[in-house]
């Protein structure tokens, strides 16, 4: 929505200057200047890109328009999802964790927390480590160099449609250039005509100038910079399970262990340790373990 009220703002904004002026609108509509300055981007963006960039890139833009970034509730749920998984890890044999994390989408464990099914690539990063875990022979910082590289590529995969769309804002200036040479030129095969014809051609010559520096500097980065504010927001739940299960790793509780990944979260968003309580751990927890909590309160 913001991305909507910010075009809609700044484009009224230029153009209700513009016709205050005296300007008038139907003289910006240059279709065959368009054609030139987006043909061109076009071809230079699939030059520049594979295929699942050229994907990756729609799909950022959309998540980027609608904010889609982990909520409140989602990384709640990451955090019972957590919680059940060390309490298992600590309270049950290795055979029974090691059925949800072989087959996940069968597991009743996860099925708890349906945004996590939902992300399979959050779902595969978790099940991985726990895996580990369950192998027992990998040391702490090893599987936090692990951690730490794996995160670094899925950042680095998420932030390439930012990339590309930065490297066609920065293009597009010149490509406006470009247009603006080639009405220039035309302008020039007309030189024998009246001023009026003339000067609308010239006119018509500035407006590919005009198209490419707005389109550069007024669209293109700034979605850059949204889907990099956006990409580094939806690494929150890998960062929250890197610090729960190394704090686990390292011999802290599971309760413990959870307010480590808790406090990786920021201050808008991050849940209070009651709301941790209420939903999360009761989420995750055994029957036994919610009617022991609930004696505790009442008491």
């Amino acid at each position: 929505m913001s991305v909507i009220i910010g075009l809609v703002v700044g484009i009224g904004s230029m153009l209700g200057g513009y016709m205050a002026m005296g300007g008038k609108v139907g003289v910006l509509w240059q279709p065959f200047e368009v054609l030139i300055i987006f043909g061109l981007a076009a071809g230079i963006f699939i030059i520049a890109n594979p295929v699942a960039t050229m994907k990756k890139t729609g799909t950022a833009i959309m998540q980027s328009a609608s904010g889609k970034s982990p909520k409140r509730k989602e990384l709640l749920e990451l955090l019972g999802c957590l919680f059940a998984l060390m309490r298992d890890l600590k309270a049950k044999p290795r055979n029974e964790v090691e059925t949800h994390v072989d087959n996940p989408e069968d597991s009743e464990l996860f099925k708890k927390f349906p945004s996590i099914m939902k992300d399979k690539l959050l779902l595969n990063f978790i099940c991985d480590y726990v895996r580990l875990i369950l192998i027992g022979n990998a040391r702490g910082f090893e599987i936090e160099a692990l951690m730490d590289q794996e995160i670094a590529t899925i950042r680095k995969g998420k932030l390439k449609p930012a990339l590309a769309l930065s490297e066609i804002a920065d293009a597009l200036p010149a490509i406006g250039i470009v247009a603006a040479v080639l009405g220039i030129v035309k302008a020039m095969g007309a030189i024998d005509q009246s001023p009026e014809i003339l000067g609308g051609l010239i006119a018509a010559a500035l407006v590919g100038t005009f198209l490419g520096i707005l389109s550069s500097y007024a669209f293109f980065a700034p979605m850059s910079s949204k889907i990099k504010t956006v990409s580094e927001m939806q690494m929150k739940p890998y960062l929250i399970t890197k610090q729960a299960l190394l704090a686990y790793i390292n011999g802290a509780m599971p309760q413990i262990a959870l307010e480590h990944g808790r406090k990786t979260i920021d201050n808008s968003s991050r849940p209070t340790i009651d709301e941790v309580e209420a939903e999360a751990l009761g989420g995750g927890a055994s029957n036994d373990d919610q009617n022991r909590r609930a004696s505790d309160k009442a008491a």
